[in-house]
């Protein structure tokens, strides 16, 4: 290991394993990129159904927990993040989208200089490999590939013709800077294999010499010295070492990673600080804060007549069907991402653009990670792409081994619940449309008997559950609070920039992992620009 280099990375997620390719182009720095999981060559990582085996495994998965959410009826969640290289792209739902036009122009507007929609769409093209090849809002031939799904579903096409009977348009492309309608999701995989961050930024570049790329390493510290950031210090197989930097310490740790470690370094509230038992380095109130995540409400609904997943994977010869599929043509249920047809629309007609997204599935189970269920059913996730609730992250302990208290504060406001109570009726007036009539869905989940709004606020609660999005947490902004600048700079702590979606001011309009990629491009372009 080298006592010094130019550039220390932690995290290789999405945005760290890009930034380690961008910053390590030079010959003449040293990049040195600390993951504190192992390495990605777990198949079912490569494999996309894999996803089901990869969280809540601590193999690949750092298995955090939330405190118990009032919003939830007093329910904790798994908060799954990736602990491996990749990141959370090596256990996430593979899919490719950018969110809204109007999400990156809306950051503008709160003083993000540089960071509109036509400031950062040729970042977003500068790393795609897009399947129907370049045009003015696509690239092609960079490292993050996206394809069309590889799997067809009768009972979503059904859904789909259903939501069109109710005023939702089909659409070709989600990401385009309007996203409203309906199609399959293009998905992160080439041929029915997961494209994840390492495998598409950190392989490529296995030959530099002057990137190092170190495993198992859990970065517990940064070195402050005269409000400098000057190293890290880190675990590696049980054996404490330090690294000092001679530009610049970048974290790409997330919304949970981030901000705890800061915190670790004696950099947040001064309050929560103390209470943890870890020296005040600088206070800075708003790191940790402004938590925010899409929480996703799972209706499902038996069915008859019609082919889903359930019955298939339940069965010894359909797994042997499925898993014959996938081995002769990279096609079928072990290529499904975990969604596959995808809604854009509002709950009322108050909202300028889409503020619902649904992720439809041909199958039903009690969580992620359970079997499915032994009848034919089918699943309609929907959730508020742009929540008003606020939650926090924060250290519990000096020991960076407990993980920190995660609130996310779920349907604090009456306009959330508001949002949950008109997405379930919208739901449940989708699949009233005649072409699902033909076979009878019966809802299960929450079931028939909520009705008033009471009911439905309480049934929210139930069958909420995260979407895996969490952002904010190092907010970005012009305002002297904010944790990081418009360069992603640390307010008050020289040579310390943070590149990952806890710079978020708020939540975009969708999937989270490829505007956390264009975040790290914007990123790397701030630090080779000096």
């Amino acid at each position: 290991m080298l006592a010094e280099v130019d550039y220390v990375i932690v995290g290789a997620g999405t945005a760290g394993c890009a930034l380690a390719n961008r910053l390590s182009r030079d010959p003449n720095v040293t990049v040195l990129l600390l993951e504190a999981g192992g390495r990605d060559n777990y198949l079912w990582i490569q494999i996309p159904v894999g996803y089901l085996y990869c969280i809540s495994n601590p193999r690949t998965d750092w298995c955090f927990t939330t405190d118990r959410e009032a919003g939830l009826n007093g329910r904790s969640l798994a908060y799954p993040r990736g602990k491996v290289l990749g990141g959370c792209s090596s256990i996430n739902g593979m899919i490719y989208m950018r969110g809204q036009a109007r999400d990156y122009d809306l950051w503008r507007q709160m003083g993000c200089v540089g960071w509109g929609w036509d400031d950062v769409l040729p970042y977003f093209r500068k790393s795609e490999d897009y399947f129907a090849g370049t045009d003015e809002m696509h690239g092609a031939g960079g490292e993050w590939r996206v394809e069309e799904m590889r799997v067809h579903w009768d009972i979503l096409d059904a859904f789909q013709a259903a939501a069109e009977a109710v005023g939702i348009p089909r659409t070709a492309d989600f990401n385009r800077g309007d996203n409203e309608g309906s199609s399959y999701f293009k998905v992160n995989q080439r041929g029915g294999v997961r494209v994840n961050g390492a495998k598409a930024f950190l392989r490529p570049v296995a030959g530099r010499s002057n990137l190092i790329v170190e495993t198992n390493a859990h970065v517990h510290r940064l070195l402050i010295e005269d409000r400098i950031a000057r190293g890290v210090e880190f675990t590696r197989d049980g054996v404490q070492q330090t690294v000092r930097v001679r530009r610049e310490v970048v974290l790409s740790a997330g919304a949970v990673g981030s901000p705890h470690l800061l915190e670790l370094s004696g950099i947040g509230p001064g309050a929560i600080l103390q209470k943890a038992g870890i020296p005040v380095v600088l206070e800075r109130n708003q790191v940790g804060e402004n938590l925010q995540d899409h929480l996703q409400l799972r209706l499902a609904y038996k069915v008859s007549g019609i082919r889903t997943l359930n019955e298939q994977a339940s069965r010894l010869a359909g797994k042997m069907a499925i898993g014959l599929e996938y081995l002769l043509k990279r096609s079928g249920p072990m290529a499904m991402a975990p969604s596959q047809l995808g809604l854009f629309t509002r709950s009322s007609a108050a909202y300028e653009t889409p503020n619902l997204q649904y992720h439809v599935q041909p199958l039903s189970l009690e969580k992620f990670g359970d079997a499915v269920h032994p009848f034919p059913a089918f699943t309609a996730s929907v959730c508020n792409l742009r929540p008003e609730s606020r939650g926090s992250i924060h250290a519990v302990s000096s020991d960076f081994r407990k993980q920190p208290a995660i609130r996310p504060n779920y349907l604090a406001s009456e306009t959330d619940r508001i949002v949950a109570t008109d997405s379930i009726r919208l739901t449940r007036r989708i699949v009233s449309q005649a072409p699902l009539a033909p076979y009878a869905p019966q809802e299960f989940k929450p079931g028939p008997d909520y009705q008033t709004e009471q009911d439905l606020v309480r049934a929210a609660g139930e069958i909420g559950t995260t979407i895996f999005h969490p952002v904010g947490t190092c907010r970005m902004g012009a305002d002297p609070d904010s944790v990081v600048d418009e360069r992603l700079n640390v307010r008050g702590i020289a040579r310390l920039r943070i590149a990952d979606a806890s710079i978020m001011p708020s939540i975009v309009s969708g999937n989270t992992n490829s505007p956390t990629l264009m975040i790290a491009e914007k990123a790397a372009d701030f630090i080779l620009s000096g």
